[in-house]
């Protein structure tokens, strides 16, 4: 789920975006863009939504200046956006959880480092292409720092767009440290590509050297700075979700105890969303987002067509192996159809109608005819298909507490 969220920062309304998973949060996870960036650049959309598909919720905003956040770009520096994450992270901890994991990208990524100290929740911290020290992106401005000097200011162009830096900005960026770093007490992945020509891969091994342990670096090896690539954002976020396993574990799931054969659904979201047990499994039962549901999982009609075709394919395959019958592969596809019986021969016969579970086999291998014939006969005796056949009572029971 995608919510639009506002939060105050410094006396400016900061933009933000909040994505959560279908299931049981995880953890919660606070993102800092690129330097001027925002939050809908393309890594950061495609890490976040990995991520949530992981069971992370992902909370990335816009810095005072840039995006749909309010204030003017040159009035900030490092330090204001330092505080602009602390703010956000305040804000989840308010509103919704503390934050777990912090990611930063490139200037980000020293910010987060800059501020994660701060954060007695959070467990985990990650650099993406980040610079050891902040002042780095001065060399951005080489070509402006004597007007900067003698005017106090100057339009800076950097990718499309034009901003102001001011003499405040440059000042800032020169006084930060890196002792943060040595006392970061979280642990950290170090995420750099040899190859990035906008911070060189030397500043990745001096954050690795001044932090202490538990820390990690991962290559990217051809990545750009950007990470423009899918791919590469993939590679990533599927990285960081399972490092921060070790750190941040899955919440456990409370199970029924339930004998073989015994299936309890529990609402979840006590909406369409359910959980459902069996004696060793867990998933999830949902409907289709059309339909109000999150669809994070099958909804009742398909469990039941699964059941179905996994009996039918399972009941060939013992079949086949026991006679040894050459079947090399089976598959099963299903649906649900409702008909009406518009040729009825009356009115109130033709209001009614008529379900059918339409059932296709495949079977592969070379089989002849009589095999063949042979196979779809004992698809017919399938276990489920014949519960099925056989109109089951429902039997329901209202049990106390």
């Amino acid at each position: 789920m995608r919510k639009k969220i506002e939060f105050s920062s410094q006396g400016q309304s900061l933009a933000g975006l909040l994505e959560t998973p279908d299931q049981a949060v995880r953890a919660y996870v606070l993102f800092a863009h690129c330097f001027t960036c925002g939050k809908d650049v393309a890594a950061a959309s495609r890490i976040s939504r990995f991520l949530v598909q992981h069971g992370f919720a992902v909370f990335r905003f816009d810095f005072t200046g840039l995006g749909n956040s309010d204030g003017d770009f040159a009035n900030t520096n490092f330090s204001s956006n330092t505080e602009d994450l602390l703010c956000a992270a305040r804000f989840l901890e308010q509103h919704y959880q503390a934050p777990q994991l912090l990611i930063g990208h490139s200037l980000g990524g020293a910010a987060v480092l800059a501020m994660a100290a701060q954060l007695e929740h959070v467990k985990a911290v990650v650099t993406i292409g980040a610079p050891y020290e902040a002042s780095h992106v001065i060399h951005n401005f080489d070509a402006h720092l004597d007007t900067i000097e003698k005017k106090g200011l100057a339009k800076v162009s950097l990718g499309a767009r034009e901003f102001t830096i001011k003499q405040q900005f440059l000042d800032d960026l020169r006084n930060q440290t890196t002792e943060h770093i040595k006392h970061l007490n979280k642990a950290l992945l170090v995420l750099h590509s040899p190859v990035d020509l906008t911070v060189d891969i030397a500043d990745a091994e001096k954050i690795y050297k001044a932090a202490k342990h538990p820390k990690s670096f991962v290559s990217l090896d051809t990545a750009d700075h950007l990470l423009s690539k899918s791919v590469d954002s993939e590679y990533v976020a599927q990285t960081i979700s399972g490092w921060a396993s070790r750190y941040i574990p899955a919440p456990e799931i409370v199970r029924p105890n339930l004998n073989k054969g015994h299936v309890m659904v529990a609402e979840l979201d006590h909406e369409f969303q359910q959980d459902v047990f069996s004696d060793h499994h867990h998933w999830y039962a949902d409907e289709p987002t059309q339909l109000g549901g999150k669809n994070s999982g099958p909804d009742p009609y398909e469990h039941l067509l699964a059941a179905l075709g996994a009996c039918t394919a399972m009941t060939i395959r013992m079949y086949a192996t026991r006679k040894k019958i050459p079947l090399e592969h089976v598959e099963v596809s299903l649906s649900h159809e409702r008909n009406y019986l518009e040729d009825a021969s009356n009115i109130a016969e033709q209001n009614k109608s008529m379900e059918s579970l339409i059932r296709k086999v495949q079977l592969m291998g070379p089989l002849d005819d009589s095999e063949k014939i042979r196979l779809m006969e004992i698809a017919e005796r399938c276990p489920v298909h014949r519960t099925l056949y056989n109109n089951p009572q429902v039997v329901t029971t209202l049990v106390d507490g």
